[in-house]
């Protein structure tokens, strides 16, 4: 008899590459936050929202490092990450030309629901990567209408730029938005503690709560939530949803290694 873990095993035989990836950009952020992108055709033609590589950092550290992937295109994949760790500093040091080995993708990618095309991407701290990435996804899809809220207690790993996008359930002084989304058309408010500017002073939860508290109950219906961030956050989105009588996927987002 086949086990669940055998068959999982089955369907993802062939879909799982190990990559010599050449890093061909690497951007700075407040916060020792980096963006990194590499050159990994294979697994860039097989990555989804929610997937993750695995990287090895240094010749001298054997144990990759788990990273989200953000971004996904032509050969190139970008990941984020904050230097936590010995491993992700050496990783850190690295430039244009340097190769690492990428072995991905890897994980349980969203998936979407057509009979709930509205969709609620949260995201927070490290669990930002993978929103960004399903935004990429669903921008274009026009079946699907999204908006995001994203979180941060530390700088946001991108400027913030005024919004043009209107936000249901925010307030006009909450301006801020990543300029990616913006760039995408996807409605995006920014939450967080630091009270930075034109940021939403609060967690992702209480910003969604009042997205979901003015939306009418057909549009509740078809909304669905996707998250992706600490595990006390992913809780209260749970419990958000519940409230809300909404369905929700989340995807467990932590430092390892």
């Amino acid at each position: 008899m086949t086990t669940a873990a055998q068959k999982l095993a089955q369907q993802n035989r062939g879909t799982i590459f190990v990559e010599d990836g050449e890093i061909l950009r690497i951007e700075k952020f407040d916060g020792e936050q980096f963006v990194q992108r590499i050159r990994a055709p294979k697994c860039a033609a097989a990555a989804k929202a929610g997937s993750f590589v695995h990287i090895s950092c240094d010749e001298t550290l054997p144990m990759r490092r788990p990273l989200s992937i953000m971004r996904a295109q032509d050969d190139w994949i970008e990941v984020l990450y904050k230097t936590h760790g010995w491993g992700l500093h050496l990783l850190a040091e690295k430039g244009p030309g340097d190769v690492v080995s990428v072995l991905g993708p890897i994980g349980q990618p969203f998936r979407l629901d057509p009979e709930r095309p509205r969709v609620l991407m949260i995201g927070g701290g490290v669990g930002i990567p993978p929103m960004v990435f399903l935004a990429d996804t669903l921008r274009h899809d026009s079946h699907y209408s999204a908006h995001a809220i994203l979180g941060s207690e530390i700088p946001f790993p991108f400027p913030l730029v005024p919004s043009e996008l209107p936000f249901p359930g925010a307030d006009d002084a909450l301006t801020s938005t990543m300029p990616l989304l913006e760039s995408w058309r996807i409605p995006t408010r920014l939450t967080s503690l630091a009270d930075f500017d034109g940021c939403y002073l609060g967690y992702v939860t209480d910003l969604a709560d009042q997205f979901l508290t003015q939306a009418s109950d057909d549009e509740r219906n078809a909304t669905r939530i996707y998250a992706c961030g600490p595990t006390p956050m992913l809780q209260a989105v749970a419990t958000l949803a519940a409230k809300h009588k909404v369905a929700c996927d989340v995807s467990l987002e932590e430092f390892m290694a």
